[in-house]
């Protein structure tokens, strides 16, 4: 793996989220426009940015590979789950602040900043792994995600109907059933509607990574980087947890590839997603917004280091 190549995928993460603490700065972004934004991104870019990862590859790959992609899945986030549950207990804080060294444990930046990787260290091909990958993260972070964040006091079950949550349950469809609609409504309909979704979509990263810059405008560098707790954190999420994955999964024999880009997933800092999750049900938006950018900003090294030492 060339260490530089992923280096520089990192900068250009990093930079959108400098170019969102910039249009904080200079009034363009903030308060209300921060929340209508993430309303945006969580209701129509996000859920045709899932379906449209799974739709628009030229070609599915066999069903014994996608389930083979799952049942690592079910490895991946089973590890995380026992990170998430076990760790926070022995760190002190508040009810919110557990809620997000939880989330931050259970849910990493698989999407907007791991398909970019993955396409970096393993060819175009490997996309459409990582958006098999991503599918449970997608329908577990928006389900057990505001549960986790907000606590049982402000889970509803029409939560469970989200968008993004209907369109990650069609993306697993499609992927499962290896469903092609062309058969249905025309081929030139169905490619050019994944087109558009594909399109809308396409906004969904650089625009969240604006808000996540937006909102640690309003906050001190030094707080953030003065924590230990956050430092510890980090270290969890970005290399303790994906030393943990490669270990097990080469004890399980699996493709060289697929654990290649697992490994690579779970090395990935906090989801963007948990901050958009914490602004629109009452989480601790600003403990969310500090991990985010702490783990983010030291993926830049960390990243890097893990695709060139593990795989």
């Amino acid at each position: 793996m060339n260490f530089w190549d992923v280096f520089g995928e990192m900068l250009v993460i990093l930079f959108a989220i400098a170019a969102g603490y910039a249009a904080n700065r200079l009034g363009y972004l903030g308060g209300e426009a921060d929340q209508k934004v993430s309303k945006l991104l969580l209701n129509i870019t996000m859920p045709a940015m899932i379906v449209a990862a799974v739709i628009t590859g030229e070609e599915l790959p066999e069903l014994g590979t996608i389930l083979s992609i799952l049942e690592v899945g079910v490895v991946f986030y089973l590890l995380e789950a026992v990170f998430a549950l076990v760790v926070p207990r022995f760190l002190p804080g508040t009810q919110g602040q557990k809620g997000v060294w939880r989330y931050a444990l259970a849910f990493p930046n698989v999407g907007f900043i791991g398909y970019p990787v993955a396409v970096a260290l393993f060819g175009d091909g490997a996309l459409f792994y990582a958006a098999i990958l991503a599918l449970p993260f997608n329908l577990l972070s928006y389900s057990l995600g505001p549960l986790l964040l907000a606590g049982a006091a402000r889970f509803r079950w029409k939560q469970l109907f989200t968008p993004c949550i209907v369109a990650s349950v069609l993306g697993l469809v499609l992927a499962l059933t290896r469903l092609r609609p062309p058969a249905l409504v025309g081929e030139n309909f169905w490619d050019v509607f994944g087109e558009m979704l594909d399109f809308v979509g396409d906004i969904t990263v650089p625009l969240s990574l604006l808000v996540v810059g937006s909102l640690l405008a309003g906050m001190s560098a030094g707080q953030v980087l003065r924590s230990p707790k956050l430092w510890l954190l980090t270290a969890i999420r970005l290399l303790l947890l994906p030393v943990a994955l490669c270990l097990v999964l080469r004890a399980l024999g699996i493709d060289s590839l697929v654990l290649g880009i697992a490994v690579t997933q779970m090395a990935m800092p906090v989801a963007v997603n948990g901050t958009l999750l914490s602004m629109e049900y009452g989480g601790d938006t600003e403990c969310m917004a500090q991990i985010t950018f702490l783990t983010t900003a030291a993926s830049i090294v960390t990243i890097p280091i893990v695709a060139v030492l593990l795989l």
